[in-house]
Order: C-alpha cells, then structure tokens, then sequence
C-alpha cells in the first residue's frame, strides 16, 4: 500500500508518466510574455508554469533536499517535462472539446472518494502532507489529467469490436496456450536436513498427525497457513496450481493417492511429500470455455493499438502548432503516450 501511494503522489511522477511529447515547435515572439508556450492561439501563463514547478519541488522538499538550482541539469530536465506536460494537456483537452470529453469536479470529486476509500482517509490525508502536495494540487495534476486520458481512450476505442470468426482464428492458431498441464493437490513439509526429514516420515507412518508436524517443523512459510497444502501443476503454473523445482515435482506425480514420500532433496531443502488425490490430467480448453478470454485480451490489444495511433496522429495533427517562449523549450519533442491510470485497488 505504501508503495502504490508513493506512485500517486511522487509529484514530478505524475508529470513524467504524462509529458512524454507535444507538438514541435520552437522560441517565438507570438508567445506572450507572460507565457511559456502557445498551443494553437492558448497561451499556457508563467504562473501555470510555476505552478507545477512548486508541485514538482515539493518531492525534493519531501526528501529533504534542496530544489534543483536554475541552470543546472536537474532543473532543465524539470523546466521540460513540466512544459511538455502542460502543452499535451492542453492538446488533449482541446481535442477533448471536439469529442465532447471534458472532466467535470464531479468526475474528480468521485474518483478521489473512491482513492480514499482504498487507501484510507487519514492514510492519504498523511501522504498528501508528507509529499506537501495539498488536495487542488493532486487533483490538478494526477486525477484530472488520468481521468482525462481514460475518457478520451475510451471514446477513441469504443468501435473496436471482436468478431467470433477472429476469436476463433486466434484459438485454432494457439491452441497450445489453452491447454492447462496435469495438476495434482498434495501436501508437504519442508525442513533443512535429511535426518529430520526421516524423522518426520517415521512419525506420520506411525499415524501421527500431517498437520501437526507441518505447523512444528515446516520452513515453507507460504503453505504452512494450509496445512503444508498446495496444487502442484507439471511442466507449467495454471491458475492458483504451481509449477515446482524438478524433484518435487517427479516425487508428486508418481506417489500413489495417499502415499508419503520417502525424504525428497531439492534447492529448498528437504521435503516430505504426501499426494492428497490422483493426478488431473493435462486438459485442452475448448473454444467456447476461453471465447471470452480471447475476445477481452484481443479488444485490449486493439484498443491500444487505435488509442496510440490517435496520440501519434495528434502530434502531428499539432506539429507547428505549438511555439514556446524563448528558453523554455524542452530540449526534445517525441510522440505522446497515454496518461497511465491512477492505481486505486
């Protein structure tokens, strides 16, 4: 959790993951002086400028370092990614216009309440003041340009539709992707010598109980919740069944249903394998149990192929379009990409 709150509120993230490119352009005396650019006839003002730029030094303020110095390397990089960012936000909200996208307080207000909800009120009211980035700032320069981005993807990809001829294509040419390998429910303990291992398989053939012996001697700490339990899945991971290191493995399918294994030696250690039932045999899906599958990851793929050719078509829709007052224009100028989504689950 902590983590995903350091991505959502890293100030000069949230101006990286958007500003990867704008329209060309260069120093030109139709930019007010009062502006650092111009993205067709809007000016974008100093102060929107300096905005972002106390946003951005904030994170050094977090860290406890000083603002990068003007001149420097580290300010120039900033001065650019945050220019870039302002001129694709605007570029976008003004292709937004002629899509009737926009973002209303309500469209922010809702997906704040719904990143609260996540993480916690009071945890991302202490984020917030640890990153010293207040409320209008964050929902200025993260939720509104995310929920921009999402809103405007979906409005380019909402044709893109998956046919079942083309699903089926995909199926018949990878087939092998759909079949799921032989899986087995087994349990285990795993301890750190041999000795101990025959000590433990001594025990349970005089009936002493599994469980027991997994909670007093098991170092596999990911299966001893379970009772030493846990699929095993041969040659490949399918679903919640794992694939396991090579003796493991060779000792889970061949034990009869029941069986205990003599002491198995493997990179983790020693174990002591029981087979809880017979082995599932490898299973080949059919095409109606993964159409919908197919047809998700298909329209996903698509989407983003449509939703990239529009960021590429918009830069060059804008090239020439955008001029930047003397000294603020970013060193290099590439294609868009999407505004990455706010992470709330």
């Amino acid at each position: 959790m902590k983590t995903r709150l350091l991505i959502l509120l890293a100030p000069l993230a949230l101006v990286a993951l958007l500003a990867a490119g704008c329209g060309g352009g260069g120093g030109n005396g139709n930019v007010p002086n009062d502006a650092v650019a111009k993205v067709g006839s809007t000016p974008i003002t100093k102060s929107t400028f300096n905005a972002l730029m106390a946003v951005a030094f904030a994170k050094y303020k977090a860290q406890g370092q000083g603002e990068p110095k003007v001149g420097t390397p580290a300010y120039t990089q900033l001065r650019d990614q945050a220019v870039s960012f302002l001129v694709q936000e605007d570029e976008l909200q003004q292709e937004g216009k002629k899509l009737g996208v926009t973002v209303s307080q309500k469209d922010v207000d809702a997906r704040l309440a719904q990143i609260k909800k996540s993480y916690g009120g009071k945890k991302f009211a202490a984020a917030l003041k640890n990153a010293h980035i207040t409320i209008p700032e964050y929902e200025q320069y993260s939720l509104e340009p995310t929920i921009l981005g999402e809103k405007l993807q979906n409005k380019v990809t909402s044709n893109v539709k998956i046919t079942k001829s083309a699903a089926k294509k995909y199926y018949d040419q990878n087939k092998s992707a759909f079949t799921t390998p032989p899986t087995r429910e087994v349990r285990h303990i795993l301890v750190d010598s041999k000795s101990l291992a025959e000590k433990i398989e001594t025990k349970l053939n005089n009936g002493a109980s599994f469980g027991a012996l997994v909670k007093q001697y098991s170092k596999d700490t990911g299966s001893v919740p379970q009772g030493g339990k846990l699929c095993a899945a041969h040659g490949q991971s399918s679903g919640a069944c794992i694939q396991t290191v090579a003796p493991f493995d060779k000792a889970a399918f061949s034990l009869k249903t029941h069986e205990i294994s003599q002491p198995v030696h493997s990179v983790d250690g020693w174990h002591v394998i029981q087979a809880l039932g017979p082995v599932k045999p490898a299973h080949a899906q059919t095409f109606n149990e993964v159409k919908s599958q197919i047809e998700a990851n298909l329209a996903s793929q698509q989407k983003q192929t449509a939703w990239q050719a529009w960021l590429a078509k918009m830069a060059k829709d804008y090239k020439g379009k955008v001029t930047y007052q003397t000294g603020y224009a970013p060193a290099t100028t590439t294609t868009p990409t999407a505004p990455a989504p706010t992470t709330t689950g």
